[in-house]
């Protein structure tokens, strides 16, 4: 493997902070991603930090009553138990700033070609709700402001985490420019999955030749199909054995 020492890199120190080491959902994990790329090499001057976040921006495509109830900790108790995490003001600075890594990471794409945020891909959020530990959609986001800001024609997100991008498919079912694929294991969160352009459901266990062969025949069918502006990869980990 050859190592990239100038391939574009975002992140934010307020993606992981002191929360407890036992709940199910990781926060270490972006830390430790950034430790793991830094220890590799591959962080020198390509690193941008992206602005700190707030709620105003993701208006564009969430729901304003929602979006301010969810940063001034009014939403209820089960609004809250959907999303899976204890709110927090420190919750609430890494969910608003991580839209804006994405969208800035996608803007480091267009001009150098690819870049890679250690962040992001909250599939699961909704227009107006959070779920799967998901509150704010940094895809449909992303998307919509590139759209509107004509940076870009068209956008193909490409989500190949192991649940089913149902918040994303959701919010941009009615956006013609955008085209939504997700490959996911079938029998798996949420059970109640939306209708993105193109979904593909797996079978539970399948092993890494047949994954691997399905991802590029439909990769390679659709930036054949719909000559993208840009793909947002959603690189979903969790599919790793």
């Amino acid at each position: 493997m050859t190592l990239n020492p100038h391939l574009p890199l975002v992140y934010h120190p307020n993606y992981s902070f002191s929360f407890d080491p036992k709940h199910r959902f990781a926060m270490s994990k972006f830390a430790n991603l950034y430790t793991h790329v830094k220890k590799l090499g591959l962080i020198g001057n390509n690193l941008t930090q992206p602005v700190l976040g707030s709620p105003e921006p993701l208006e564009l495509v969430h729901c304003d009553n929602y979006i301010h109830d969810l940063w001034n900790n009014r939403l209820d108790d089960k609004a809250m138990r959907r999303i899976g995490l204890p709110w927090s003001a420190q919750l609430m600075a890494r969910t608003f700033t991580a839209p804006q890594g994405t969208l800035q990471t996608a803007r480091l794409a267009l001009k150098h070609g690819i870049a890679c945020h250690l962040a992001g891909g909250t599939h699961h959020a909704h227009f107006d709700f959070g779920s799967g530990y998901c509150m704010v959609n940094d895809l449909a986001f992303t998307t919509q402001t590139l759209i509107n800001s004509g940076e870009v024609t068209n956008v193909l997100i490409f989500d190949l985490d192991v649940h089913q991008g149902d918040g994303t498919a959701a919010m941009l079912a009615h956006q013609p420019y955008a085209y939504t694929c997700s490959i996911h294991c079938e029998k798996n969160f949420p059970f109640r999955k939306s209708a993105s352009d193109l979904d593909i459901g797996l079978a539970n266990h399948m092993q890494d030749a047949e994954y691997l062969a399905i991802v590029d025949d439909t990769l390679s069918y659709l930036l054949k199909e719909l000559n993208p502006s840009l793909v947002l990869y959603d690189a979903g980990v969790d599919i790793w054995q």
